[in-house]
């Protein structure tokens, strides 16, 4: 994906969002409120004599329209199997994703609810159970059109972007490289030594910020990182704590999971090479995104000296665990 050298949201006006909204039926109040969303711009838009509903603004030139169809039916497909998901309203003729002036948006029912409790062993076996039934379907078919998690996508990528473009300060840069390099090399073994992954379809981001709790349990509210990888990325984000506490919270997790979905114990040696991915990836995703507007107002941490210095020094960190539990 190449850099953003425009300001992709500038033309999404008020007066735009209310007439996307009315053109596939709703009439609106004219009540507006944004919601907390980055990568794509998310507003609860009142309708008149009836509930609000949730307007999502897919980014522009992110995905292809055939791969936000499949986080569309990959949500309707959940639903169909009562799993707690909020998928996208779908119009009189069966669409779920709607165009209106160059922005591509979907329409979601509101839902409320509360953080996930990550110190209680309860709602991670829940979460356990949620995922497994989650997993259980999404191992049925594959995705065509959404991202795999891998080595190369998550790890090369992003670090050859970040190179590329000049991210990296000169005076850190070599060595940077080195323990990148040195990171990704450990990883590749680990994935060899883990050996032959059943890679299926995932929400792909499960955290505490991406989990909505009721009476009834938990639910997700979008599926815009879904994507074909191993089990254990929907796992290991809900990890916190020593390691006792970290075998205490798998134990409950893979004892909920179990119930409705086979796990390979062999993906737990996968957890520290994933969590740096991810960091190499988010850093890349914050650079992609610089020159949108709302990024350096948001994270005007990143992009800094110390905030550099401090990747190095947490990639380290990851070299030396990847080390250990080889």
């Amino acid at each position: 994906m190449n850099i953003q050298h425009s300001t992709p949201y500038d033309n999404l006006n008020p007066d735009l969002i209310l007439n996307a909204v009315e053109s596939v039926g709703f009439l609106c109040n004219g009540s507006l409120l944004a919601l907390n969303s980055y990568e794509n711009r998310v507003y609860q838009v009142g309708i008149e004599e009836a509930a609000p509903v949730i307007a999502k603004f897919y980014r522009p030139e992110r995905w292809s329209d055939a791969g936000i169809l499949e986080e569309h039916q990959f949500a309707l497909e959940l639903v169909e199997h009562e799993i707690p998901v909020v998928a996208p309203w779908c119009s009189p003729d069966q669409h779920t994703l709607h165009e209106y002036q160059g922005f591509r948006f979907a329409l979601f029912k509101r839902w409320g609810g509360r953080a996930l409790e990550l110190d209680s062993l309860e709602q991670l076996e829940w979460m356990g159970r949620f995922i497994g039934r989650l997993h259980a379907v999404g191992a049925c078919s594959p995705f065509q059109h959404r991202p795999q998690m891998n080595v190369q996508s998550f790890g090369r990528n992003p670090y050859r972007f970040l190179i590329e473009h000049d991210f990296i300060p000169e005076f850190l840069k070599e060595k940077y490289c080195g323990v990148v390099e040195s990171v990704l090399q450990k990883i590749e073994v680990r994935f060899q030594q883990v050996g032959k992954l059943n890679n299926i379809r995932l929400h792909g981001d499960i955290h505490v910020g991406n989990v909505l709790w009721s009476d009834t349990g938990p639910h997700i509210v979008d599926l815009d990182d879904c994507m074909m990888g191993p089990a254990i990325q929907d796992i290991w984000m809900l990890l916190s704590g020593d390691e006792t506490q970290v075998q205490l919270q798998l134990e409950y997790i893979l004892s909920g999971y179990r119930e409705f979905h086979d796990f390979n114990s062999r993906e737990l040696q996968l957890i520290e090479a994933l969590r740096a991915l991810r960091m190499l990836h988010y850093s890349a995703w914050l650079a992609k995104r610089w020159e949108d507007p709302a990024f350096p107002i948001s994270f005007p941490w990143f992009n800094t000296s110390q905030y550099w210095q401090e990747q190095l020094q947490n990639l380290q960190d990851q070299s030396d665990l990847l080390t250990q539990h080889q």
